[in-house]
């Protein structure tokens, strides 16, 4: 990655590090030679996990805490170069089922995080990961970030949220913000214990294990699936491009793919499994099932990033990894 130069001898604090992206962003920046401080609540079912550090637990400073407790963030922000702010509540159907948990976290935690950097630590460059899930049903595809904002999920409300304090926070008090919109995740070192926060690893883990995978209505809805190298990729190079400071980009592949031809490309990678259509629950009405695609035009243009994985590509680096690792992941 080009985007590592410069990052030699930082100093980065990644909340949030011991999951997909934050793992992923960490072997990356210890491989440039930074100083990674990780913070991660290790919470039960969530993404976090120890192995994900395997190779370079030697070389990160780990801090299991939690991005509520203002005593400890405010110890962890100091003197730090660079955060990226990646921990959150990051199921959209668990907001639904406890809005007060995802408020604590995807709210109370974000604020929390930027009064330690007013008050600790004011010069870092911070970066923020929001959702697609922020702008609702999409009106118009590809999906820019001027489309209107309207979530239809405590999830999407509360990350919207979560975006809106660091750019406040750099109005007025001068925090060096930027903020990134991702479209769906997917890749390697992500939780693989159920589906409810990467539908291409679930369905991964189906194939392997010689499921069927089921997959609502005809499979047409378009998604933009976004493999975890080119996330990676994406954070690194804002945070090293002052002209992001400030700012809100999408993050996605640029690409729009049927539901079921991602569905049909897992089972031809992995060699197993079989799909089945089934008819919409009939609570899906409340449900984003339009298409989505983000521009990312901006990001482009601001920081040179490009998308390189495919998604047949990311699916294959995804099944592999997993067949070499899966004891660490499936339960």
């Amino acid at each position: 990655m080009g985007s590592l130069a410069g990052y030699a001898g930082r100093a980065v604090l990644v909340t949030g590090g011991l999951g997909m992206i934050g793992s992923n962003l960490t072997h990356a920046l210890v491989a440039a030679g930074a100083r990674v401080t990780i913070l991660d609540a290790l919470l039960p079912l969530y993404g976090g996990n120890r192995f994900n550090l395997h190779g370079i637990e030697d070389r990160v400073a780990v801090e299991v805490g939690d991005l509520r407790d203002a005593p400890l963030v405010e110890r962890l922000v100091r003197d730090q170069d660079v955060i990226f702010n990646l921990a959150a509540q990051v199921s959209y159907l668990d907001s639904m089922q406890d809005p007060l948990l995802d408020l604590d976290i995807n709210c109370r935690g974000q604020l929390i995080l930027l009064e330690a950097c007013r008050r600790e630590n004011p010069h870092a460059r911070v970066v923020f990961t929001g959702s697609r899930l922020e702008y609702g049903p999409a009106l118009t595809t590809p999906v820019a970030e001027s489309h209107p904002i309207e979530p239809l999920m405590i999830y999407g409300i509360h990350k919207f949220a979560g975006e809106r304090y660091h750019l406040l926070y750099h109005r007025e008090h001068g925090l060096r913000t930027t903020t990134l919109r991702l479209t769906n995740p997917y890749g390697v070192r992500q939780q693989m214990k159920h589906g409810r926060y990467g539908l291409v690893n679930w369905f991964v883990r189906q194939a392997m294990e010689g499921r069927t995978i089921t997959i609502f209505g005809d499979g047409r809805q378009r998604r933009d699936y976004v493999y975890v190298a080119d996330i990676v990729d994406a954070l690194l190079r804002v945070a090293l491009t002052d002209d992001t400071v400030g700012g809100v980009y999408n993050l996605g592949s640029g690409t729009g793919t049927a539901f079921r031809e991602m569905v049909e490309a897992i089972l031809e990678v992995v060699g197993r499994g079989a799909l089945a259509h089934v008819p919409w629950p009939p609570d899906y009405p409340h449900v984003d099932t339009a298409d989505f695609v983000a521009d990312v035009k901006a990001l482009t243009a601001a920081t040179g990033w490009r998308p390189a994985v495919g998604l047949r590509e990311g699916i294959a680096l995804t099944h592999r990894y997993y067949e070499a690792h899966r004891r660490w992941y499936w339960e």
